[in-house]
């Protein structure tokens, strides 16, 4: 049961960001308004978006397939933390009560806060992490 949920959460975790990594390539100002809007113009530029994209299509893959773990589950866990930790005020208020108002909150933040937490999950479980590609190939 254990490398099973493993795997439904490397799924979804990967899942997000090669969802995010394609949003980039196909729709980058998408990008850019979230890179404007939430990290302060970060990264808003075109081509620098485009970059984001691949990345998060790249660890995306490899965290689904379970390849490179050590590396992938690392990039994974940076990427989807530091996500979630930008987003900080939503994530404490989420329905506007006491940093954000009704007009400024945002409630489909909120499950940020699970995917980094199952980032690492995966980091701390890698070892039995059974039905990934690294451990077929060991």
């Amino acid at each position: 049961m254990k490398a099973i949920s493993l795997l439904l959460l490397r799924i979804a975790t990967g899942l997000l960001l090669l969802i995010w990594g394609v949003v980039r390539l196909g729709a980058p100002e998408m990008g850019a308004h979230v890179s404007n809007k939430y990290y302060g113009g970060f990264g808003h530029a075109a081509a620098i978006q485009a970059m984001w994209g691949i990345a998060l299509v790249i660890v995306g893959l490899l965290c689904i397939a379970g390849l490179w773990r050590r590396f992938s589950y690392a990039a994974q866990a940076v990427i989807l933390v530091t996500g979630a930790l930008s987003i900080w005020k939503y994530l404490l208020d989420p329905l506007g009560l006491y940093l954000l108002t009704r007009e400024t909150s945002q409630i489909l933040f909120f499950p940020s806060l699970g995917m980094a937490a199952a980032t690492l999950v995966l980091l701390a479980f890698r070892d039995e992490d059974t039905l990934s590609l690294d451990a077929k190939f060991a």
